[in-house]
């Protein structure tokens, strides 16, 4: 499994000449250090001296990043197999056909497949940008730029994630299903930039001397 590469093992995986691990499985990582960054914040919060108020939030913050980081986790593997059924598809046989048809309905199960696989890791990156918000508001002002950096790469987990859905989108053949995922990653794109503009602008006039 990826996941048990260690950091090196991993990087030169993808620099090699395999598909896989590529994109998707790089925004998916993306996901899980946004989410540990986030982590990091909340947990450095906790027990500091002038956040004894917000001591509970911060450790539902912790938790619920630790859980979306094992999410994450998966779907870096998630992606990779969702790949390399689209591939195996490709191989089945074509000489009948009986044959083209089931190996046509197989490439157009495992291509929607491989659409929802990243577009689910856009759509949890994003609900995690409302959450560094909270810890980046909230949390250790010494931690302030960890939680900038989270949400920098939590919006490269959307925007990653969604080129790899839009890729697999011409191929279909269900034009509805193609446009409604398409529709929604528009808006996905478009809520991200934002949610992250509105953070930085607000952290960079603070931290301007």
């Amino acid at each position: 499994m990826l996941v048990d590469l260690t950091v090196k093992e991993f990087l030169n995986k993808v620099a090699g000449n395999d598909p896989v691990p590529g994109g998707g499985s790089v925004a998916a990582l993306c996901g899980a250090i946004a989410s540990s960054l986030a982590a990091m914040v909340a947990n450095l919060t906790i027990g500091k001296k002038n956040y004894e108020t917000c001591q509970e939030q911060m450790g539902h913050i912790a938790a619920l990043a630790a859980e979306r980081k094992d999410i994450f986790v998966a779907d870096i593997d998630r992606d990779s197999e969702a790949y390399d059924r689209v591939f195996a598809c490709f191989k089945m046989p074509k000489a009948t056909d009986e044959e083209k048809s089931a190996r046509s309905a197989a490439i157009q199960e495992a291509t929607k497949h491989a659409a929802l696989v990243p577009m689910q890791v856009a759509r949890n990156a994003y609900e995690l940008m409302s959450v560094i918000v909270e810890v980046a508001h909230h949390g250790n002002r010494n931690a302030v730029t960890d939680a900038c950096v989270a949400m920098m790469t939590a919006r490269s987990a959307v925007l990653g994630a969604l080129m790899n859905v839009r890729i697999n989108l011409g191929s279909l053949k269900d034009k509805e299903f193609a446009l409604s995922l398409q529709d929604e990653a528009d808006e996905l794109e478009r809520q991200a930039l934002l949610k992250e503009k509105a953070l930085l602008d607000e952290i960079n006039r603070e931290l301007r001397v």
